[in-house]
């Protein structure tokens, strides 16, 4: 008698297995989908800082004319996949457009990069998520 009992058991362990397994899965692909984002954002985050910390640097022209600091930008878009440059702007110290050009001493260099990233983990029923990040450095 104890042999039928441990045989349907085994069976119930199988069922209980199978209704819990994907959940399970779906929970872990979610975690790493997750951090997988978080990595793109912050990939999106450095090459903000990288290409403003060149363009202040490399000056010499207008907003990002410079070919450090295109060749800063190019190899940005080769670490993080769909990287745009959104846009250059020079400030000044209370925050408005300055009209110099290149931007002169004491203004400040506004670097405005996005990249679009695509969630596995909702099988698609999201879309895209734009990551923007935005960057300012002043001008030595």
């Amino acid at each position: 008698m104890n042999v039928h009992r441990r045989r349907g058991r085994r069976g119930q362990a199988l069922v209980e297995f199978a209704l819990v397994i994907p959940i399970f899965v779906f929970l872990l692909v979610a975690v790493f989908d997750f951090g997988r984002g978080i990595y793109t954002y912050n990939g999106v985050a450095e090459a903000a800082r990288e290409i403003a910390r060149t363009t202040v640097v490399y000056l010499r022209v207008g907003l990002g004319q410079s070919l450090e600091t295109q060749a800063a930008i190019n190899i940005q878009k080769s670490l993080v996949p769909g990287l745009v440059v959104d846009s250059f702007a020079c400030l000044t110290v209370t925050g408005t457009a300055s009209t110099a050009d290149p931007c002169k001493s004491g203004d400040f260099v506004q670097v405005t990069v996005s990249s679009s990233y695509v969630p596995m983990s909702t099988l698609g029923l999201s879309g895209a998520i734009t990551l923007r990040s935005s960057s300012t450095l002043q001008v030595p």
